[in-house]
């Protein structure tokens, strides 16, 4: 699978300015694991002139129109030649919805209390894309399946000799400071495994505020298990890291990022016991990309447009 990304010059001219850097995108696009080669700096517009330069036999889109500045099919060419086919967009899933969310930041997200007025007001005109149902751009239309988890997961258990190693985290808006902090962790390690655990919801809500996570458990689980370097994730795993948890996984190293680590309910530390047993270690991914980051981002780029 080569998978073509468009310089940010070209997305900034048909579709409006790019929330990552060309290098962001290239190196996020290289971490998923179906992906064989990219093909950087591809034109918006796919010519059989590219099909043949990277001897690709067809070439794939979602069953979402794309259309250029002007008003034309970008694959109107491959089209004709018979040389492409399109599978089904993901429901509930889109950059447009996620942009959305962004731009709602309010705690109400995740509880049952009733919205604020001005978020009332602001909901109409952002993230709805034009298969949406929902005018409430604050919940996602993503419906997890079992079917859907077991595509995206590497099924393979641990093998005598792997170094089982855990992270956890909200993992959230699955961003280049994710896919460097997990290359690091798996460089740690001749024959890693990485089990990643997620907290829900609400735990990620109690530990960052306002309206995280953006993502919710069930896509949050997909992008992570999409990555290269993860080997199984835990969906709701506990917010403090568990003698119970490291026995039953069998873990020999506990890794975390640099950002700061929020106590426990109890004002306890979460990595308390890791530490205790001598496997816990802090990884520098060198990224100082964040979740918060992006949405600033996001703000930014709307302020401009």
């Amino acid at each position: 699978l080569v998978l073509s990304v468009s310089n940010s010059e070209e997305i900034a001219k048909h579709k409006g300015p790019p929330v990552f850097t060309q290098e962001e995108r290239y190196k996020m696009v290289q971490a998923i694991k179906w992906v064989d080669e990219i093909a950087p700096g591809a034109p918006y517009v796919t010519t059989l002139e590219t099909l043949d330069r990277y001897n690709c036999d067809f070439c794939v889109h979602g069953d979402d129109i794309t259309l250029t500045v002007d008003g034309k099919d970008t694959y109107e060419e491959v089209k004709a030649a018979g040389r492409y086919r399109e599978c089904k967009r993901t429901q509930g899933v889109s950059t447009t919805d996620l942009v959305g969310r962004m731009l709602l930041m309010t705690k109400a997200h995740h509880s049952n209390i009733d919205e604020d007025l001005d978020y009332r007001k602001h909901t109409d005109n952002f993230g709805k894309g034009p298969k949406g149902h929902s005018p409430w751009t604050g919940v996602s239309q993503f419906l997890q399946t079992s079917q859907k988890i077991i595509q995206f997961a590497s099924g393979k258990e641990p093998q005598p000799g792997d170094t089982i190693i855990y992270v956890a985290g909200a993992f959230d808006l699955f961003h280049i400071g994710h896919v460097d902090f997990l290359e690091k962790v798996h460089q740690l390690a001749e024959k890693p495994y990485i089990i990643a655990g997620l907290h829900f919801d609400q735990e990620v809500n109690r530990y960052k505020g306002k309206n995280y996570p953006i993502m919710n458990i069930h896509e949050r689980t997909l992008s992570v298990l999409a990555c290269r370097y993860v080997s199984e994730v835990v969906i709701g795993a506990p917010y403090a890291v568990t003698a119970d948890l490291l026995d039953h996984f069998r873990v020999t190293l506990v890794c975390h990022g640099m950002t700061e680590v929020v106590p426990d309910k109890d004002g306890s530390d979460p990595y308390e016991e890791p530490k205790r047993r001598g496997i816990f270690q802090l990884v520098d991914s060198g990224s100082n990309l964040t979740t918060d980051l992006i949405v600033q981002r996001i703000i930014k780029n709307r302020l401009a447009f």
